[in-house]
């Protein structure tokens, strides 16, 4: 049988350069903050708009993908999706004032969310015997993008400088626009226009809500590991900043070895069980990252809530792939948004307890998440059934 690699081999590898460039953006403004910083010169405050202007260029663009390339094809926005994020790290690198930076992190999450969700929606059209591995391969090309960056950053910034750092960055970026240029894509699933009976019925769908909420729940708890770990280390077991650096850095190397196996095991593990045991194992991993007593315990904790983590976001995906395939784009959409969501609202209320009660009191929002998560993912295995023995009875 035929792989996705087979069928579209130039098609596949610029999808997996689109992961990695988007790896990029989400990691480059928490890299590149403490250089504009010094270049621009704006308060703590200002930075925050920044974030919030960028994740709002995201969310929009994430709302619009989807229809626009079941309709048209995927082409036309990846491709538009790499220019622009090409413009930003531009305009970045000549920016003289905070109103330039702040348009240009804008058009950097705009470009940034359009170029993720179409390769993950692409990938998934055309891997639909192996949806779940595929995907979880992708999110390691997004890992090895997001790592990639504050190391570039750390060995270049005093030799090369902000703006000839920048201009790597664009470099980088035009790499997969020229790979999507060269590529074969599949035609557009809608070329005749949408039958909207049947696109109403995907957006009204309450499976669809369940992955989105189930997203919702799992992006926040990356975000808020990702964001809170290296403060509570230093704030609850007084870790020295560098050992900190180093937990985090193998938090996320754990998310990628676990997508890396979760790629290599293919079907032949429920989607369901793994989902459901990836959260269970969070779970228990971030009650004792809250109860560590030393660092080489809250590091064991780390690794673990990572692997934990790896599988579910991908593997829900390719749930969502297989359940709306003729509307997969604007499936994806809707359950990107309310992830994009999730990853913004979590660390910020985490960030609100832990102001009176300390950051291992928030994490318990982690804790009820992945139960959460299991429980979602059971309804939706119930959900699924359901609708499985329906069809067969027509």
């Amino acid at each position: 049988m035929k792989t996705a690699a087979d069928r579209f081999p130039a098609l596949t590898l610029s999808i997996f350069a689109g992961a990695f460039v988007f790896g990029i953006v989400m990691s480059s403004l928490g890299s590149l903050l403490p250089a504009l910083f010094g270049a621009i010169g704006f308060e703590k405050l200002d930075a925050g708009r920044l974030f919030l202007f960028m994740n709002l260029g995201m969310l929009i663009s994430s709302l619009l993908f989807g229809p626009i390339c079941d309709r048209f094809g995927f082409r036309a926005t990846l491709l538009v999706s790499t220019l622009l994020i090409a413009a930003a790290f531009v305009s970045l690198s000549g920016a003289g004032s905070y109103r330039t930076v702040l348009l240009a992190l804008a058009v950097l999450g705009f470009g940034g969310g359009a170029l993720n969700g179409g390769t993950n929606a692409l990938l998934n059209d055309i891997s639909p015997d192996r949806r779940g591995s595929a995907l979880n391969l992708l999110g390691i090309f997004f890992g090895f993008g997001a790592l990639f960056t504050p190391f570039l950053i750390g060995f270049l910034l005093e030799k090369l400088g902000l703006r000839h750092i920048l201009y790597c960055l664009v470099l980088l970026t035009m790499a997969p626009f020229v790979l999507f240029l060269a590529a074969r894509f599949p035609p557009a699933k809608h070329e005749g226009g949408f039958s909207w009976p049947a696109c109403r019925k995907v957006l009204q769908s309450p499976l669809l809500l369940l992955f989105g909420f189930l997203l919702f729940f799992e992006s926040g708890n990356e975000f808020t590991m990702g964001g809170w770990i290296s403060t509570y280390l230093g704030d609850r077991l007084a870790v020295d900043p560098r050992l900190a650096a180093y937990i985090l850095a193998g938090y996320w190397t754990a998310i990628m070895v676990g997508r890396f196996a979760v790629s290599r095991l293919g079907s032949r593990i429920s989607s369901s069980f793994l989902v459901i045991v990836s959260a269970l194992l969070a779970l228990s991993a971030s009650i004792g990252l809250i109860f560590s007593g030393n660092a080489a315990a809250a590091a064991v904790s780390a690794l673990l809530i990572g692997l934990g983590f790896a599988a579910i976001f991908p593997t829900t995906l390719a749930q969502a792939g297989t359940a709306f395939a003729d509307y997969s784009g604007t499936a994806f959409s809707i359950v990107f948004v309310m992830a994009l969501s999730g990853g913004m609202s979590a660390p910020w209320l985490v960030g609100r307890i832990a102001q009176n009660h300390g950051v291992g009191a928030g994490f318990w929002v982690t804790v009820v998440s992945c139960a959460a998560i299991a429980f979602l993912q059971w309804i939706i295995r119930l959900q699924s059934r359901r609708s499985s023995v329906q069809r067969l009875s027509l």
